[in-house]
């Protein structure tokens, strides 16, 4: 893995994130306010299973 793959992947995530605050902002509000309100281990749980699905397709990409 180089730095180019790295910049790329962080490049690809910028880009995706600002597609879906350009293009559905009030849907990034109620998810914020879904997320708000969601108890802390649920949300840990959310995020380590996010960690999970994004190491399995890395895994699946390579």
């Amino acid at each position: 893995m180089s730095w180019t793959d790295i910049l790329t992947g962080i490049g690809m995530v910028l880009v995706i994130e600002g597609l879906v605050y350009a293009l559905a902002p009030s849907l990034v509000e109620r998810l914020l306010e879904a997320l708000r309100e969601m108890p802390l281990d649920a949300r840990r749980n959310l995020g380590l299973a996010t960690l999970v699905t994004g190491i399995i397709l890395l895994w699946i990409a390579n």
